[in-house]
């Protein structure tokens, strides 16, 4: 019987999907919002002073990521800047080829641009991963061919919390262009949930384009950036006024490009510490559910370097996801089946899929992911309620699934 409680609290352990602005991120950009409200292309005062504030934040930005102003291209999304970097590369280099490498546990944001291009006449070859989610290097340069114009590979898992080897792939892929006296392949990752815990510098990373936005570390919604290495030639998507030196149109949105670059500030400074409180209360939560709850499973790697440190995606056999979230939600705690993007689809994650998980264990998962606001006042709230629940469900399901205990993965 599920629990009757005298008060419920809101407890939100959906951080990957979009963070609460910071008090801190929102002071710096009120003063945009209202009396600093000039266009940056404006040549008088108050278009000066935005250009400006717009300015700084670049060169705040590049410095945080080991670059040069001149390589922070400003847009509206994280989306936007993944959309910019694949079929900008693609397009703009298409005479010298049409393959692109990827992974098969991308954000959709990486996936539909890519089945778009392969509507078109380019190929696309995905790499599979692991059963925890890693990818072999050896395997991504072994499927580097001389019609190779593009890799993309994601920084860290949104849903699972993966951190791929992007380091070792981007040395390796600095070989092979050495090798073969070519500029190809060059290198994007998709670095959206890693900014607020790890490294972002990218001569280190080896990456010649790396998409970050505001919306995980903190910062405003609405801003993205793409970080462009010097010399790689994109093909702009949006055309107009000109801004952002010809390669992303429109009217900048200065108050959160303000805020992203705060945001960014405060995530890699305060990385380290946050990181291990993150990682403790993982720890905490998993072995809470554990001991109270049979039949579970922690989907990707197991909790340490190789894993985001906030992020717990567990399948809880005999069980629908949705209806977990549903009842959960009912006494103030929010989590996801998978990614906030595709939240209204009924099919399973395709990254749980990809990863050799049965199509029903896969309906049975839950992604929590922990932020500042979180404790282990929080946790032990949710473990008043959590075992009732999965009680319940396993209760009524239709579905015995006693088979699919003992599934094997692939």
């Amino acid at each position: 019987m599920l629990p009757k409680l005298k008060k419920i609290r809101n407890v939100y352990l959906d951080h990957a999907a979009t963070t609460p602005v910071d008090k801190r991120i929102f002071d710096v950009m009120e003063p945009y919002l209202t009396e600093e409200f000039g266009n940056p292309s404006a040549i008088y005062n108050l278009g000066r002073n935005a250009q400006k504030a717009v300015s700084d934040s670049r060169k705040n930005v590049a410095k945080l990521m080991h670059a040069l102003p001149e390589n922070i291209i400003f847009t509206g999304s994280g989306s936007e800047s993944d959309n910019l970097a694949i079929y900008g590369v693609m397009k703009a280099h298409q005479g010298k080829g049409k393959h692109v490498i990827s992974l098969s546990i991308e954000h959709h944001a990486v996936l539909r641009p890519l089945e778009d291009l392969a509507k078109s006449g380019f190929e696309v070859t995905y790499i599979p991963v692991k059963n925890d989610g890693l990818v072999d290097v050896d395997t991504v340069i072994k499927a580097i061919r001389s019609d190779t114009i593009l890799v993309t590979i994601m920084y860290a898992n949104n849903e699972m919390g993966a951190i791929q080897p992007i380091a070792d792939i981007g040395r390796e892929i600095l070989k092979y262009r050495k090798t073969h006296n070519t500029p190809y392949p060059f290198f994007h990752s998709d670095a959206c949930q890693a900014s607020e815990y790890l490294d972002l510098d990218v001569e280190k990373l080896h990456v010649d384009l790396m998409t970050l936005n505001g919306s995980k570390v903190y910062g405003p919604k609405g801003v993205g950036v793409l970080y462009l290495r010097r010399g790689v030639q994109i093909k702009p998507m949006i055309l107009g006024g000109g801004q952002e030196k010809g390669r992303r149109a429109g009217t900048e949105n200065v108050p959160a490009i303000i805020g992203f670059a705060k945001a960014l500030e405060l995530a890699q400074k305060e990385k380290d510490k946050e990181s291990s409180r993150l990682r403790a209360l993982t720890e905490y939560f998993w072995r809470k559910i554990r001991e109270n709850i049979t039949d579970v499973r922690l989907n990707g790697p197991e909790i340490g370097e190789n894993r985001l440190p906030n992020n717990l995606n567990i399948t809880f056999l005999n069980i629908e996801g949705e209806a977990m979230l549903l009842y959960l939600d009912e006494y103030g705690i929010m989590c996801s089946t998978g990614s906030a993007c595709t939240s209204e689809s009924l099919e399973p994650s395709h990254v749980l899929r990809a990863m050799g998980m049965p199509y029903e264990m896969a309906h049975g998962s839950l992604r929590f992911t922990f932020g500042h606001s979180n404790s282990k006042a929080d946790i032990d709230y949710v473990m008043k309620i959590l075992p009732a629940i999965v009680a319940q469900l396993r209760e009524i399901s239709p579905v015995n699934m006693g088979r699919i205990k003992h599934a094997k993965f692939k």
